[in-house]
């Protein structure tokens, strides 16, 4: 009897003891069990109209389904519910998530404020300058003839309008000189008599000036015509004078050679201003304008920068390349931008104050565009949004986001891993893929 009653009292002893050891482990579980379904209560109750869940699966193995809430069998996550599709938007799931203080210090969250401001791009491009069309000319004669003498003699050559290109005898140009002082003598002396017992006054006029009219179209000039009065006597060996001030491009008269009427002899390009062709991508197209400042730098002067504009953009596009050709004009008073040479240009424009945000601030997924607010204490909130257009350092937020609002703008693709860790997009897959977006 004695000894039945000490078995009884070790048996309950060794229960007593056993108690202290599982009894907290098992309400311990039972605390975690109640977190752990806690959230996915949370996000069922969020709308008044249950919701339809197509499975539970886990944030790190997406091959994991299981019909009820739970744990993940290979790693021990929450599992995280799966709605039907078309039956949750963006703004009856839960898209907020937490990161702790010390995981923010280590990989270096910053933060960037929503702000309506200015928002400016910068165009570059790499062109081409080349010669102004509307300055170039080319000299040829109206007449046949011989070369002379030769004044300007090499390519390259600085001339001015006016100046002697080189020497020609023609036999027609000489005989217009004689039918022009015959005229001016005829006039004169009609003149100086008053009357002619063969000729009216009118007929000699009109001689006169037809004789003027012809020595005009070989491209005598007036002042040669005067000198040829004041002479009295036509020149054999008539000067054919530049009609512009510029450098010879090209050079094709060569001394003692017979010229015909329309054969080019010399090209002449007035490089007081240049054109630049640039490609612009189609994409940037509605930041160029006609009349905007352009910059340009070229690579034998790169402490110098020469200010032009956009003087024309072509109709069509190219369809390789997809790019547009624009030329810019810059006055080149120096000389020192010349024909074929490569330059960076720059077309600075302003589309006026948006609401914007840093570009890096962005993540662009294909489908969607989001950002990470900053909801404070340590919980983000995954935001889809609609850019506009951008700009060298920001975009344009269209819909999305309040002016003040906080977003990460450094480090959010790491927070965008630990999203996906704690798997707050699987909240989303299966639901319509346009989102209901915040409007400001």
């Amino acid at each position: 009897m004695k000894n039945k009653l000490f078995a009884i009292v070790g048996i309950v002893v060794l229960l007593l003891v056993a108690g202290m050891y599982v009894a907290p482990a098992v309400f311990t579980r039972t605390d975690e069990n109640t977190t752990t379904t806690a959230r996915t209560n949370e996000i069922l109750n969020r709308e008044q109209t249950p919701q339809e869940i197509e499975y539970y699966t886990c944030g790190m193995h997406p091959s994991v389904r299981a019909s009820e809430p739970g744990k993940c069998p290979i790693c021990g996550m929450t599992l995280t519910p799966v709605y039907k599709k078309g039956t949750m938007t963006s703004d009856s799931v839960d898209l907020t998530f937490s990161v702790s203080a010390t995981q923010r210090q280590l990989i270096g969250v910053k933060y960037s404020a929503a702000t309506v401001l200015p928002l400016e791009k910068t165009i570059h491009a790499v062109g081409k300058i080349d010669y102004d069309e509307r300055k170039l000319s080319v000299v040829s004669l109206k007449i046949d003839g011989w070369i002379q003498s030769m004044y300007v003699d090499y390519t390259g050559k600085h001339i001015r309008k006016g100046e002697p290109l080189f020497s020609l005898y023609s036999p027609e140009l000489v005989s217009a000189q004689e039918e022009y002082l015959l005229a001016l003598s005829s006039l004169n002396d009609m003149v100086t008599n008053n009357s002619t017992p063969y000729s009216s006054p009118v007929s000699h006029q009109q001689v006169f000036e037809r004789a003027r009219q012809r020595l005009l179209l070989w491209n005598l000039t007036e002042g040669q015509i005067k000198a040829l009065e004041e002479r009295g006597k036509s020149e054999t060996y008539v000067d054919i004078l530049s009609p512009q001030d510029g450098v010879v491009i090209e050079k094709m008269a060569l001394a003692g050679a017979r010229v015909e009427s329309g054969m080019p002899l010399y090209k002449i390009a007035d490089l007081s201003t240049v054109w630049l062709y640039a490609d612009i991508y189609e994409y940037e197209l509605d930041a160029v304008k006609l009349g905007q400042e352009a910059l340009v730098r070229i690579s034998a002067f790169p402490n110098e920068h020469f200010r032009g504009r956009v003087a024309y953009i072509f109709p069509y596009l190219n369809s390789e390349t997809r790019s547009v050709k624009v030329r810019m004009e810059f006055p080149n008073k120096s000389g020192k931008l010349k024909p074929e040479m490569y330059a960076d240009a720059e077309i600075k424009t302003s589309f006026g104050n948006v609401l914007a945000i840093p570009e890096n601030s962005l993540l662009n997924t294909g489908e969607r565009r989001l950002v990470f607010v900053d909801k404070g204490s340590g919980m983000f909130e995954i935001r889809f949004v609609t850019t506009g257009r951008h700009g060298d350092e920001l975009v344009e937020i269209t819909n999305g986001l309040h002016a003040g609002e906080r977003v990460v703008s450094h480090a959010n693709f790491l927070i965008d891993a630990e999203s996906r860790v704690q798997g707050v997009l699987q909240r989303l897959e299966g639901s319509a893929p346009t989102p209901v977006e915040h409007k400001h």
